[in-house]
């Protein structure tokens, strides 16, 4: 799978974590900055990204920022992103199980010094379920175009 990942100067200590444990992977990890622990801007990484999966050139997408809610913000005024915070295991198995989460927003401030392969692993493996979620999805997407410029 083809993951792009970026992070403002709050997450770049997470995100280098999630790109040692992706290397360790069969996925292919594309890494969009920010480069450092210099002060950036969220919303440009986290735009990189979100084009990458709304335009198919990414599968999925990690974002980290201080507290991943800024990043999920962003993220989902793409259409056809669905991105969510994720503190742990349970919320990345859900998100994905229930909500098809193709964007994983985590909170650099939060997780620290925490082992983030687990978390990863489990988002990365777990199915869309489909079923009744499935319906739901869909009135997501109707939302989208009701709502496009």
């Amino acid at each position: 799978m083809r993951i792009s990942i970026g992070s403002d100067h709050r997450g770049s200590v997470v995100k280098q974590k999630c790109l040692a444990f992706l290397q360790q992977t069969e996925h292919e990890a594309f890494d969009v900055g920010a480069a450092g622990e210099e002060s950036v801007d969220y919303p440009d990484f986290a735009s990189v990204v979100c084009e990458h999966v709304a335009s198919g050139q990414s599968e999925r997408g990690i974002l980290i920022c201080g507290t991943g809610i800024g990043m999920a913000i962003t993220a989902n005024k793409f259409a056809g992103v669905r991105a969510a915070t994720c503190l742990d295991e349970v919320t990345a198995e859900i998100s994905r199980r229930h909500n098809d989460l193709n964007v994983l927003c985590l909170a650099g401030d939060v997780i620290g010094d925490r082992p983030i392969d687990d978390l990863l692993s489990v988002w990365l493996t777990t199915e869309f379920e489909g079923g009744r979620h499935q319906r739901r999805i869909e009135k997501i997407v109707e939302i989208e175009k009701q709502n496009a410029r």
